[in-house]
C-alpha cells in the first residue's frame, strides 16, 4: 500500500487525475464492462449506506414513507409532460424487444425480430411520470392527501462523458414525490426538503453549502422552480448536491390527477419532487480528501476508530489484547464504529498506510510498552498530527476528539469557500476573476440570453440565486439592465 500512495497523483499537478486515482485506491469503485456504469466496491458502499440510513431517518422524521415504483416506464408517459420529455429526451435508454434468440447464420445471440413490444418502455431517467401515472389511481379527496412517498433506486441517464460518482449513465439515488392539496403547502415541503440537504449536507458530511434557486434555464425540466444545494469542491469548482423542485400542477394536468377539494370541487393536485444521489459521494472525496488519501467526517466513516497492536510474539498480543477488550466494548456502547486490526498477515506500516488512505478519522496504536506506561498513541486523519494520551479514559477522549474532527473539517472547507468567494461589478473584472476559480458574486439582468452569453464566453454557469444573499439592486455586468441582487456564478462538475 506505501507503494500505491506514492503513485497517487498530487492534487497540484492534477486534481482531476488525483481525484480518479483516488476513488480507485481506496477501494470506493471501479469501472464496470458496462460503458459509463460503475461498480460501487463494499467500503464506498458502506460511506454509501450511512448516508443513506442517516437521510432515511430525516426523511420519516417529517412524515416521508417508502415506496418502490417500476424501473421500466412507457415511453408514452415520459411523452404527457412536454418540458420533461424534452429535458430527458437524450439521454434515455430504450427497450425495444424482450427476447434473444440463437443466430441460424451462426454468428450467436440475436435480438428476436418478433419480439418487438408493443410499446417502447423507457429505462427510469426519473419517477415523476410512473408515478403520477399511479397517484391517479391513488388520489380522489382531500382527505387522501398529502402523500408523501420516497423511493431509494437506480436510475439511467445515458451519459456521454463519465466520470465514477460525479457522472456515471446508472447511479443510485433517492428521489420523493409528494402530492398535496394546496400551492402553499406543496411549497413548503419543497423548501422543507432542500432545508433538510443543507443541514445532512453541513452535519454529517461536513460541508458548506449554499442554498439558493436555479436560473428559469437550470431548473428541472417540467418543474415551476427549483432549489438548489451548491458546494465548492477543493479546485474552486461547484458542484450541486442536491436538487427540490416545485411542480405545480403540470404533473397533475399530465396526468389527470384530480381530487374534490374541501368545497366539493374537483381541482388538480401541487406536486413536488427531491433528490440526491450517489454525487454526494463525489462531493465528500473531493471536499476534504487530501494527497494522502480519503479524509472521511467522523459522522459518516464506515470505521471511525483503528486500533492497532504492534506486538513482537503471541504472548505479547494476548496482553495487550487483554487491555483493549474493555475499550473495544466501551467505544462500541458509545455508538463508535471500531475495528481491532490484530491481523498477523499484514505489516503494521502497511495497514498505517491502508487507514490513512482510507481516511479512517482515528487511529489508535498500542504495543507492549504503551501498555507498561499505560499510554496509546493517537493519529487524527484530518491533520495527520500524533499524541499521547491515556489508555484509561481513552474512549471517552476519543468520542471528543471525533466530534472535534468533524468540527474542524466543517470549518476547514468553510473558510476554503469563503477564501474562494469574491464579487466583481463588471465583465471584464469578471472574465479575469473566473479563471482563478471559486464562487463569483456578479449582478445579471435576469434573462436566459445573458445567462447563456456569459457561458458560452467563459464557460461559467449561474449556479443559483441565494435565498440568502446580498439583496442591493444593481445593474447587470454584462448588459447595464437593472438587477435585483447578486447571483452566484462558478464553472462546475
Amino acid at each position: 500500500m506505501a507503494t500505491e500512495l506514492k503513485d497517487l497523483t498530487k492534487r497540484a499537478d492534477n486534481y482531476s487525475q488525483w481525484y480518479n486515482d483516488l476513488v480507485i485506491k481506496a477501494d470506493l469503485a471501479e469501472q464496470s464492462p458496462v460503458r459509463g456504469c460503475m461498480v460501487i466496491k463494499p467500503y464506498g458502499y458502506a460511506i454509501w449506506e450511512k448516508m443513506q440510513r442517516e437521510l432515511d431517518r430525516m426523511f420519516k422524521e417529517t412524515g416521508v414513507q417508502n415506496a418502490y415504483f417500476p424501473l421500466l416506464i412507457p415511453k408514452s408517459f415520459l411523452c404527457r409532460e412536454a418540458e420533461h420529455v424534452e429535458g430527458f429526451a437524450k439521454e434515455c435508454a430504450v427497450v425495444t424487444h424482450y427476447r434473444l434468440k440463437n443466430d441460424p447464420d451462426g454468428r450467436g445471440v440475436i435480438v428476436d425480430p418478433d419480439a418487438r413490444l408493443e410499446e417502447e418502455l423507457i429505462v427510469r431517467p426519473t419517477s415523476e411520470t410512473i408515478i403520477w401515472g399511479t397517484y391517479r389511481n391513488w388520489i380522489h379527496s382531500y382527505r387522501d392527501l398529502p402523500i408523501l412517498c420516497n423511493q431509494w433506486a437506480n436510475v439511467m441517464r445515458w451519459e456521454m462523458r463519465t466520470r465514477m460518482f460525479l457522472r456515471t449513465s446508472e447511479f443510485l439515488w433517492q428521489e420523493g414525490h409528494c402530492a398535496h392539496a394546496t400551492a402553499e403547502e406543496s411549497e413548503a415541503r419543497t423548501v422543507q426538503m432542500i432545508n433538510l440537504y443543507a443541514d445532512f449536507a453541513e452535519k454529517y458530511m461536513a460541508m458548506p453549502v449554499i442554498k439558493g434557486v436555479k436560473s428559469a434555464n437550470e431548473r428541472f425540466a417540467g418543474a415551476v422552480n427549483t432549489y438548489t444545494i451548491e458546494a465548492m469542491m477543493q479546485d474552486g469548482k461547484a458542484l450541486q448536491s442536491g436538487t427540490s423542485h416545485n411542480l405545480g400542477q403540470n404533473f397533475a394536468k399530465a396526468f389527470d390527477v384530480t381530487f374534490v377539494n374541501k368545497d366539493n370541487q374537483p381541482e388538480y393536485v401541487w406536486a413536488n419532487s427531491w433528490g440526491v444521489s450517489t454525487r454526494l459521494m463525489g462531493a465528500l472525496i473531493m471536499s476534504h480528501s487530501d494527497d494522502n488519501g480519503l479524509v472521511l467526517p467522523p459522522h459518516l466513516a464506515p470505521i471511525q476508530v483503528v486500533i492497532v497492536p504492534i506486538y513482537k510474539n503471541a504472548e505479547q498480543l494476548k496482553q495487550i489484547s487483554s487491555h483493549i477488550e474493555p475499550i473495544l466494548l466501551q467505544l462500541k456502547e458509545m455508538g463508535i464504529s471500531v475495528k481491532y486490526d490484530d491481523a498477523d498477515n499484514r505489516r503494521p506500516g502497511f495497514k498505517f498506510a491502508d487507514y490513512e488512505l482510507k481516511g479512517v478519522p482515528v487511529r489508535l496504536v498500542v504495543g507492549a510498552r504503551d501498555i507498561e506506561k499505560g499510554t496509546v498513541e493517537i493519529m487524527r486523519r484530518d491533520t495527520l498530527e500524533k499524541s499521547e494520551a491515556p489508555l484509561e479514559g481513552i474512549a471517552g477522549h476519543v468520542k471528543a476528539l471525533l466530534e472535534e474532527i468533524q468540527t474542524h473539517i466543517y470549518r476547514k472547507a468553510l473558510a476554503h469557500r469563503q477564501e474562494m468567494t469574491r464579487t466583481v461589478d463588471t465583465y471584464d473584472e469578471f472574465k479575469k476573476e473566473i479563471e482563478k476559480g471559486g464562487f463569483i458574486l456578479a449582478h445579471w439582468d435576469g434573462t436566459t440570453e445573458t445567462e447563456l452569453k456569459i457561458k458560452e464566453d467563459t464557460k461559467a454557469t449561474l449556479r443559483c440565486i441565494p435565498l440568502d444573499g446580498d439583496t442591493t439592486p444593481g445593474v447587470c455586468m454584462v448588459t447595464g439592465r437593472p438587477s435585483k441582487q447578486r447571483v452566484i456564478f462558478a464553472r462546475n462538475y
